[in-house]
Parts: C-alpha cells; structure tokens; sequence
C-alpha cells in the first residue's frame, strides 16, 4: 500500500508543479516535458528489462548448476549460524541462505548486472516460503534492505565516471563512499530488527558486525598505501577474478556431482527471459511516475527549497547542489548517475559539490527500483515496513555522505 501512494504523490505532486508553473510563470513547455517522459520512462523500462534478460539468464542458469552442484548448500550451512539470527524465519540449511550471501557479495564487489538475477532468485526461494503470497515477509524485508543500503566495496563505476570527467584523482572518493554505505548498511539492519523485533545483542551478530567493521578497516588502510592508479587496476581485478572463479567453482561442483552441467545450466537460463518478462509493468510504472515527478520541476523546486532553508537559518549550503544525486538515487540509477556527472560537469570534477554527487552515488542503492523489480517478480502486494526502513536507511547514508564529504573535502 505504501508503494501504492507513493506512486500517485509523484503523479499529483508534478501535476500541481506544472499548473503553477504555467499559470504564474507562462511555462507552456512544462506539460509536453511531462507528456515526453512518460513515453521515454516506458521505453527505458522496456530497454532495462530488455538488457537484464541476458544477465538473468546466465546467472540463474549458473545459479541452478551451483544448486545441484551442492554449492549454495554448503554456503547455506557456513553462513547458518548467522543467518538464523538475521533472518530466524528461514529454515536452518535453507537454499535461499546462500542465494542472499551471492547476491550481496556481488553488491559489495559493485557487480550491479550479476547482483540483480542473483537476487531475483533469492526472492523467488523466499517465496517458496511464504505462507501469505502477497504480503512481503519479514525474511524480504530485510534481504530488500540490505540491498537497498548499498554496502559497496569497490565503487568501480563511479571511479570510472571521474576518470572520464578529469578528475585529478579518480579514487579520492573511495574510503568516503565506503564509510558512507556502511554507516547505510549498519542502520537499515538496526532499524529492520527494531521493525521485526530481532535482538541484536548476541554473540553471533556482535562477532559478525565487529568482523565487518574489521574487514572495512583492513580494506581502507590496504587501498590507502595505493596509489590512484594501484587502486584502480586492484579494484577492477579483484571483482572481475572473483566473478570468473565463482563461475568456474560453480561448474566445477557441477562436474563432481556428476550432473548434466549444460543441460542444468539451460534449465535455469530459460527462467531468466519469464522473470524479465514479469518485471516490465513494475519498471514501467515506478520509471514513468520518477520521470514525470522529475520532468515538472518537482525534483528541483524541493532542491531549491532546502537551500533556502539552510541559507535562511545561517548553515553550509555548499552541499546542495549534490543534493539531486542524493534524492534520485532512491528513486532511479541511471537518473542519479545522470546527475552525479551533470554535477562533475558543472562544478568539476575535483569539486565539493562534484565529489560529494559521487559519494552519494556510491552511498545506497535504488531503494524504489529494487522494491519494484524485487517484490513484483513474485507478485508481492503489501510491502509492510520495507520501504520506510529501506529509505531510513538511505537517509542515514546521506547524512553520513554529507558529514564525511565535509571531513575529507570540505
């Protein structure tokens, strides 16, 4: 139901934009602009789901083979003392422990394309779990909110964007994106066991988030001895090799269980095309909504209106004009990595307001677009807490971007 009025406040809240837009300030381009968006909105829709058939198809024919190769078994059992804690309604052993540690390890190593049909699987095997159909389970929520907090390891893109932009030094944003999206991750997974009553304060998830921020701190001091250069050809390599022997692995598992590897992996393929197929009118109608909110003004009248506020009351106002990118990205990845190089084009690359748009970029994920595409590939109508623990999540991960962008760079 959230999700449902969420959808018509874009509608309503840029419909009202334009009339004023036009009325008083004779805009006679802002209700074609809006017209125009809907039908780019559906056709990117149509092109994203379009170019996640491919993915789908390959990593759920490589999940199947890692299912009866035993792979995800045995990554289910590892991960089992921790999981019954996190998510103690699935099973002990349960497949979709090991389908949620792939999809979130894929996200960490910021492996957009392979996370996504990883993910879509865990949903799936979630589902098979669900007494109630069409009403999201506590175990959803907090996999959706994971994802949605972003935990990114290797920002590979975003550093990509800045090489590209003239960025003086391309890597400079890594330790604040990853300080940002953990900050993110650590509060969605306090606020959602809040929401599901989960404690916390136990030894498994005490050693498990103090490991975490171990890892987070060996991994800064490691790429901080770097040069920018090191850092990014390490980056790029780590991911790419560790996807290429996940790939291998599963096959080889496949191999020694003697089972029909290319047969298994077509089977699994051929769900790929249905679950892109399935997620086109979730994708067209968030994308469509975000592109009319967007098109009339909305976006940045509210933009303008904070930097009022904070000019009003005597603050900064110099992170405003990242502010966009920290807005869209809830709402579109592609629309806020458009913004996050409009900023790096605008103020430069090097600049507070160019290298702040970047954090944010890195700091969560598309909340909105993952709860769309996530929940309608298994018909999920009654979203519960997700999306107000999933965008406490975000907000927590923009705070943090702004408080660390000021500490690094301001």
């Amino acid at each position: 139901m959230v999700l449902n009025y969420i959808w018509i406040a874009f509608f309503i809240i840029a419909f009202v934009v334009a009339l004023v837009k036009l009325i008083i300030f004779g805009d006679v381009t802002v209700f074609p602009a809006m017209m125009q968006s809907t039908f780019d909105s559906s056709e990117n829709a149509f092109k994203i789901a379009l170019g996640l058939t491919g993915m789908l198809s390959l990593w759920l024919g490589i999940m199947k083979v890692g299912e009866k190769g035993g792979v995800v078994n045995v990554l289910s059992r590892i991960l089992s003392p921790l999981f019954t804690k996190l998510f103690p309604d699935i099973p002990k052993g349960h497949p979709a422990t090991g389908s949620i540690f792939m999809n979130i390890a894929a996200n960490m190593l910021g492996l957009d394309n392979a996370a996504t049909p990883l993910g879509l699987k865990a949903m799936e095997q979630l589902q098979e779990l669900n007494p109630k159909k069409d009403t999201a389970t506590n175990p959803m929520i907090m996999f959706l909110v994971l994802n949605t907090s972003g935990l990114t390891i290797i920002p590979i893109s975003i550093m990509m964007y800045r090489s590209q932009m003239g960025a003086t030094q391309p890597t400079d944003v890594f330790l604040p994106i990853l300080l940002s999206t953990f900050f993110a991750t650590i509060t969605g997974i306090i606020v959602t066991a809040m929401y599901q009553k989960i404690n916390l304060f136990n030894r498994v998830i005490i050693l498990t988030l103090g490991g975490m921020v171990a890892v987070v701190s060996l991994i800064i001091w490691g790429f901080s001895q770097m040069d920018g250069k090191t850092m990014n050809t390490v980056s790029s390599s780590v991911a790419n090799i560790l996807l290429m022997t996940i790939i291998i692995l599963f096959l080889l598992a496949g191999m020694r269980k003697k089972i029909n590897v290319y047969d298994t992996f077509i089977e699994g393929a051929k769900d790929g095309f249905h679950t892109a197929v399935r997620i086109i009118p979730y994708l067209v109608a968030f994308l469509v909504g975000i592109g009319i909110f967007r098109a009339s003004g909305a976006m940045d009248s509210f933009v303008h209106g904070i930097g009022w506020i904070i000019k009003s009351l005597g603050g900064d106002d110099s992170f405003v004009g990242a502010l966009p990118t920290a807005l869209m990205k809830p709402l579109s990845g592609s629309g806020s990595r458009g913004l996050m190089v409009d900023a790096m084009k605008t103020y430069g690359a090097d600049s507070f307001v160019g290298r702040l748009s970047c954090i944010f970029q890195g700091a969560t994920d598309t909340t909105f677009y993952i709860l769309a595409v996530y929940f309608g590939s298994v018909n999920i109508r009654y979203t519960r807490h997700a999306v107000a623990c999933g965008l406490l999540a975000d907000l927590a991960g923009i705070i943090a971007s702004i408080a660390i962008a000021y500490v690094f760079f301001g």
